[in-house]
C-alpha cells in the first residue's frame, strides 16, 4: 500500500473517506438536490466498482426534511431541528439506496455522534461495523443522529465526524466537498483573497482568516473544516477541502482544492476528539508554570496551577485549559463540578488533603485525559 503523500496520489487511494454538505446537497429552494446526489453517487460508485473502498459520510438529513415540512430555511430551535432530521433522514438514505442500486450496489446506514467514537465500547462497535460493511462490498452512509443529538445539531460536527470516521476505518485520505473552493486567505468574495493550494503544518493557519458557519441549510463552515482537516492529518491522514461541484477532478487527483499534509507527529482517537471535537463546558485559567507542566511535561492538571475558573461543569465534561494570555494550550475532562474546582483552585495537594479530604487532593484533570491543543486560539 503506497502512502498518499499528494493531491494526485488521490486517483489510487484504496479506503477513502468523502464528506459532503447539507449546501451542497441543497437546492437554492432548500430542498434535496437530487440531481448532485446522483452526480455524487455515479462518481463514488465509478470508484467502488474499480476496487476500492468508499465510505461516505453525508449532512442533509435535516435539509432533506425541509420541504415536506414546509420551510425554507434550517429552524433555529433544537426540538424543530430534530423532527425535520427524523423525517429527512429516512429521504435521505432513500434517494443513496436508489441511486447507488442502479450501479448494482448496496448502502449501509450508519448513525453517530463524535462522541460516540471516545466510548470504548461505542468505537468497538462502530469500527467492527464499518470493517465488515467495507469487507462485504457494501458503501457506508455514515451521518449523524441528528434526531437525538443535542449539541452536534446546534453547532455542527459532520466535518469533525468525517475526520474521526476516517480515523476509525484507518482510511488513506479523506475528502472534504464544500460549496466554495478551498481554503482561502480570507473570505472569498473579499478583494485580494487567494486560494491556498497547499497547507503544510497547522502554524501556516494563522495567516488566514478563517470564518465561521456558511450556507443557511449547513451549521458547520470553514472553521469546521479546518478542524477536521487538523484531526485527520494528526492521526496520519492526508485531506483535501474541495468545491463538491469538482469532485470528478478531485477524485482524480487533479490541482484543485486545499491540500492538507500530514503532521509530523500521531495522536490516539481519544486525544484527537479531546483536542478538537469535545464540547468545552467550561475554562480554567492556568499560571505559567501549570502551562509547562500540562503541555510539555505531559503532566496532570493539579489545582495548585489553577487561578481561576468559568462556566458551570459537571464531572466527566470537557474543559478548556487557558494560559495567562488568554490562549487554550490543551482541553481535557474535568475529574469534578466547577464548584468543587473554584475551592480548590491554588492549593496544594497537601492544603486539599488537610482542609477538604483526601478525594479533593487528586488531579483536576489526569494526564490520560488531556489533550494539548497545538496552536491554541486566543479567547
Amino acid at each position: 500500500m503506497n502512502p498518499i503523500n499528494s493531491r494526485s496520489d488521490l486517483a489510487s487511494a484504496r479506503r477513502l473517506v468523502i464528506k459532503v454538505g447539507s449546501s451542497s446537497l441543497t437546492s437554492p429552494d432548500g430542498q434535496l438536490d437530487t440531481g448532485y446526489l446522483t452526480h455524487l453517487v455515479d462518481t463514488t460508485a465509478a470508484r467502488r466498482l474499480r476496487g476500492h473502498q468508499v465510505v461516505l459520510v453525508t449532512s442533509g438529513a435535516i435539509a432533506a426534511g425541509l420541504g415536506p415540512a414546509g420551510l425554507t430555511r434550517r429552524p433555529p430551535d433544537l426540538a424543530t431541528s430534530q423532527a425535520l432530521a427524523s423525517v429527512g433522514q429516512g429521504l435521505l438514505i432513500a434517494e443513496y439506496a436508489r441511486s447507488f442500486a442502479r450501479h448494482g450496489l448496496t448502502v449501509g446506514q450508519v448513525l453517530l455522534t463524535a462522541e460516540d467514537l471516545i466510548r470504548p465500547q461505542h468505537y468497538r462497535n462502530a469500527r467492527r461495523a464499518l470493517t465488515r460493511l467495507l469487507e462485504l462490498g457494501v458503501v457506508p452512509i455514515v451521518n449523524e443522529n441528528d434526531a437525538v443529538a443535542t449539541d452536534e445539531i446546534r453547532f455542527g460536527d459532520n466535518d469533525r465526524l468525517a475526520a474521526l470516521v476516517a480515523n476509525l476505518v484507518a482510511a488513506e485520505a479523506l475528502v472534504l466537498l464544500t460549496d466554495v473552493d478551498g481554503l482561502y486567505t480570507a473570505r472569498p468574495t473579499e478583494p485580494g483573497a487567494r486560494l491556498v493550494p497547499r497547507v503544510q503544518e497547522a502554524d501556516q493557519l494563522a495567516d488566514y482568516e478563517i470564518t465561521g458557519r456558511g450556507s443557511q441549510v449547513g451549521t458547520g463552515g470553514m472553521t469546521t473544516k479546518i478542524d477536521a482537516a487538523l484531526i485527520a492529518t494528526n492521526s496520519g491522514i492526508p485531506t483535501l477541502l474541495a468545491n463538491a461541484a469538482r469532485i470528478d477532478d478531485a477524485l482524480l487527483g487533479h490541482e484543485v482544492g486545499t491540500w492538507f499534509d500530514v503532521a509530523d507527529h500521531r495522536r490516539s482517537s481519544r486525544r484527537l476528539w479531546l483536542a478538537w471535537a469535545a464540547r468545552s463546558r467550561g475554562r480554567v485559567v492556568l499560571d505559567a508554570g501549570a502551562v509547562d507542566a500540562v503541555t510539555h511535561g505531559k503532566r496532570s492538571l493539579l489545582a495548585a496551577g489553577i487561578t481561576h475558573v468559568e462556566g458551570d461543569f459537571e464531572a466527566g465534561d470537557a474543559i478548556d485549559l487557558v494560559g495567562p494570555d488568554g490562549r487554550v494550550v490543551a482541553r481535557g475532562l474535568s475529574a469534578y463540578d466547577s464548584s468543587d474546582v473554584v475551592r480548590m483552585r491554588g492549593r496544594s495537594t497537601v492544603q486539599l488533603r488537610v482542609e477538604l479530604d483526601d478525594f479533593h487532593a487528586r488531579p483536576v484533570v489526569h494526564r490520560d485525559d488531556l489533550a494539548p491543543v497545538l496552536g491554541g486560539a486566543r479567547r
